[in-house]
């Protein structure tokens, strides 16, 4: 595919000025704490950067790989851990910091997953939310911007890691 079949959904700028302001609200939770980031790959590593190089406390990072979707424009609702946590996360401020929220099934399964394991608390940020989406309840804490049911690549968001060095959010056609 080629990038004129593409429209833009998200500009840069935008996208920039919506992650400062959400590292300011998350700032202002977590006054005085110290926040354990789990980055959720491969999507969600450009947010992450970014929304690091805006927060005014101190953080811990970490990743996990999951998948549900392949190669493929939808979920397939089957979810796999592909690369799990290198640290404990037993009484620590964990906030996960995702790409996309879409069915909330890969969501769900990561965040029980992840409860289990003993935080002191556990919270979710998200630039990309599809609430039209859902086949399971799941709130994020943060959302950066809900948008409509539409396949998006671009800002770290792939399609068959193709687009993810696009630095708007872009419909693909």
């Amino acid at each position: 595919m080629t990038e004129e079949k593409m429209e833009i959904l998200l500009a840069a700028e935008d996208i920039e000025k919506r992650i400062c302001e959400l590292a300011r609200t998350i700032s202002d939770d977590y006054k005085g704490q110290k926040i354990l980031l789990i980055g959720v790959l491969k999507g969600a590593v450009i947010f992450l950067s970014d929304l690091i190089r805006h927060l005014k406390i101190p953080v811990e990072i970490d990743f996990m790989a999951v998948s549900s979707y392949g190669a493929d424009t939808t979920s397939s609702g089957v979810v796999r851990i592909q690369k799990d946590l290198e640290q404990s996360i037993t009484g620590k401020d964990v906030l996960i910091v995702e790409d996309i929220v879409d069915t909330g099934l890969t969501l769900n399964y990561l965040y029980d997953n992840l409860f289990s394991r003993g935080p002191q608390t556990l919270r979710v940020v998200t630039l990309l939310d599809k609430p039209n989406r859902r086949k399971v309840e799941f709130n994020p804490d943060y959302c950066g911007f809900a948008i409509p049911d539409e396949f998006v690549v671009g800002y770290g968001l792939d399609f068959n890691e193709d687009y993810r060095h696009l630095p708007d959010i872009c419909i693909l056609k």
